[in-house]
């Protein structure tokens, strides 16, 4: 199990979503989860993101939302970074 932190701007996010939209918060909620259960090697699953988000991996929330979180193995500790759309981060 990993220790785990939160950005400020992804918490004001959160606490939106459980009021405007409950089933995509129950979702990322869930997600988180299951990012901090992972062990040492389950973890290098999530994909590592690319270009100028190189230090960050994410997973995908609901079908377009992605999640993005980077991953310290030595201290086991997870920090969750930011929340947005597919296609604001992943931009051709």
């Amino acid at each position: 199990m990993f220790t785990f932190d939160i950005s400020d701007e992804l918490k004001i996010l959160i606490t939106r979503l459980i009021k405007k939209d409950k089933r995509r918060s129950e979702i990322l909620q869930n997600k988180i989860e299951e990012i901090i259960h992972s062990d040492i090697s389950t973890i290098d699953h999530y994909p590592n993101c690319k270009y100028g988000l190189k230090q960050y991996k994410h997973v995908h929330i609901d079908k377009s939302f992605v999640l993005l979180f980077s991953v310290d193995k030595n201290l086991r500790h997870v920090y969750f970074y930011r929340l947005g759309h597919h296609d604001d981060f992943f931009k051709k």
